[in-house]
């Protein structure tokens, strides 16, 4: 698990080089490569986030990192979206937001089909564990007629049933 208040940190770094790196970039293409490390750390710690809320603590120290790191990357892409502006290529920069829904979408498509994939194989395993639980009774069931019934013989052969 990734540690929350590092993912944080690597978020808060990273936006903090590409506002320095923006600042004397001749081409806002040169900046991609950072942009997208920036974005990688936003996902990152958006993920690490949820983690940690899992793990406990305080809800309201998690809500006030979240809205923090969240806040600070909104105002971030807004100067990003500025700078796109500004240099004339606005159509890239909706391309890009047009982009990253279509693959936000695909990953929610994706993280359902693994979740209902996973669902899938643990009614399979429960079903499989129900057929050897049953199987496993129906052979201690079937040894305990046989061993009865052989009982049962030793026994009329000591006192001569039915003879």
């Amino acid at each position: 698990m990734i540690d929350p208040i590092a993912a944080l940190d690597g978020l808060q770094k990273a936006i903090s080089m590409v506002k320095k790196a923006s600042k004397v970039a001749n081409d806002i293409g040169g900046l991609a490569p950072m942009i997208g490390k920036m974005f990688d750390a936003k996902s990152q710690a958006s993920k690490a986030m949820v983690e940690a809320k899992r793990g406990g603590g305080s809800n309201m120290g998690q809500a006030l990192q979240i809205e923090m790191a969240l806040e600070q990357t909104r105002e971030f892409e807004k100067e990003l979206q500025m700078l796109f502006m500004q240099s004339g290529k606005i159509d890239v920069w909706n391309k890009i937001k047009e982009r990253a829904a279509l693959m936000d979408v695909e990953d929610a498509h994706l993280a359902r089909q693994a979740k209902a994939d996973a669902k899938k194989k643990k009614e399979e395993q429960d079903e499989q564990m129900a057929i050897v639980g049953g199987a496993f009774i129906l052979i201690i069931f079937a040894l305990a007629v046989i061993i009865g019934i052989n009982e049962f013989q030793d026994y009329c052969k000591q006192v001569k049933c039915g003879r």
